[in-house]
């Protein structure tokens, strides 16, 4: 508070207005201190909370390095993840490409999703992977639905390359499977080839049997059936002796087939009249013909006409051939043989006007074993074939139901021999 000087005169109202002023400054003190200490509370309030939030900040600033560490660390294995599930997938397609079975993949039973090349190979279907299972052929489709119904592996011979295939099924997923294709093939032609050996077999040791037990009583027959037809009978007797020579000649030529398809020997090269030739099987298939009302005639060939051959292995050949046109005309016709040269080849013929060869087995006449009788052995025609080539030749045939068949038996020129003395 101000003192009052002591020289200074106060008089009563001065003096009064000078306490009421010292009044109000303090009151206008206390209030100042009053506000100061509320303003220091705030203060050290707000430092507190402050404080506290700069403390949660730095601890949220931690959290969010921490979690952004952990981020960076699961980005990072995902990435690995992904770049080893692309690798996985190119492995896996690598496989599949390479894989030497066909993987076809169907989804919803229907829907082709992959195929890998050996399975578009397998299903011809080039580069282009079909949309659908029923866009594939017929057959392929039925084996596929077959084998999906039953669960079992199934095969399929398509007569084409590949030869023949099987298919199996796998449900690997929910409305995802798997079709398993193979070529079996190979695997077939060494089944065929094993069936033939042991058919092969079969008749190597029928034709050993005949060789000690059919051939030998059957030249016996031969030369006793000679020895009748040559005894001047008459009449209906001298007709039988004809039958039964037809028959033993016919008898022996199926003998003769199966041991030299069997047991087949070197042919013995010596210069063939080829006029000769054609006459021998003219005289030896003439009373045969005869008794079928059968015209067997002969078309004269060149002048001196020669082959280097085996003269047995091209007698039975011929002998064969017209034996054939015999059977196939029992109602009567013709056979013509002939000889000619032509080109750089000399050519046989033998031409008849029976129904022909029926144009689905054309392809086959040669194969072992076929025929188109029922009950033949079927090696004629193959025996035939397997003679003409060991004389570096050729045989082939042209049928026509309307103008009969005729066989062609061609000779490489140096075979041939003109002018024999």
């Amino acid at each position: 508070m101000t003192s009052l000087p002591i020289a200074t005169c106060w008089t009563e109202p001065r003096l009064a207005g000078f306490l009421e002023s010292q009044i109000g400054n303090a009151s206008a003190v206390d209030s100042i201190a009053k506000d100061e200490k509320l303003l220091l509370q705030a203060f050290r309030s707000f430092a507190k909370v402050a404080g506290s939030l700069e403390r949660s900040y730095a601890e949220l600033q931690s959290e969010v390095e921490r979690l952004r560490r952990e981020l960076a660390e699961k980005e990072g294995e995902l990435a690995s993840s992904l770049e080893e599930k692309r690798n996985e997938r190119t492995r896996l397609l690598r496989i599949l490409q390479g894989l030497p079975c066909g993987v076809l993949v169907v989804f919803g039973g229907e829907k082709i999703w992959k195929a890998n090349p050996e399975a578009r190979r397998l299903l011809r279907a080039g580069d282009r992977v079909p949309e659908c299972l029923s866009q594939l052929p017929a057959p392929v489709q039925q084996l596929l639905t077959s084998v999906r119904d039953e669960g079992t592996e199934r095969e399929l011979e398509l007569g084409e390359a590949p030869g023949w295939i099987t298919a199996r099924h796998a449900s690997i997923a929910e409305g995802m499977s798997v079709f398993i294709l193979r070529d079996v093939t190979e695997h077939k032609r060494l089944e065929q080839t094993e069936a033939r050996l042991k058919r092969d077999q079969a008749l190597a040791e029928l034709s050993a049997i005949l060789a000690h037990e059919v051939r030998n009583p059957l030249g016996s027959l031969e030369l006793f059936a000679g020895l009748l037809a040559e005894a001047g009978l008459e009449g209906e007797a001298s007709e039988w002796v004809a039958r039964v020579q037809g028959g033993l000649r016919s008898l022996a030529a199926t003998v003769n087939n199966v041991l030299q398809f069997h047991s087949p020997s070197r042919p013995e090269l010596a210069t063939v009249d080829v006029a000769r030739l054609l006459e021998w099987v003219l005289d030896f298939c003439g009373p045969l013909a005869r008794q079928s009302a059968i015209t067997l005639s002969l078309q004269r060939p060149t002048p001196d006409l020669a082959l280097r051959g085996d003269r047995h292995g091209l007698e039975q050949v011929l002998l064969n051939l017209v034996l054939n046109s015999i059977r196939a005309m029992p109602q009567g016709g013709w056979i013509e043989l002939g000889a000619r040269i032509v080109g750089m080849h000399v050519e046989l013929t033998v031409a008849d006007n029976g129904p022909g060869i029926p144009a689905a087995s054309q392809s086959r006449i040669f194969q072992p074993g076929f025929s188109t009788r029922a009950g033949s052995p079927g090696l004629g025609l193959a025996v035939c074939r397997r003679i003409v080539e060991q004389h570096g030749g050729t045989i082939d045939a042209e049928s026509n139901p309307e103008r009969g068949t005729i066989f062609h038996l061609c000779f490489p020129i140096d075979a041939v021999e003109k002018g024999v003395a």
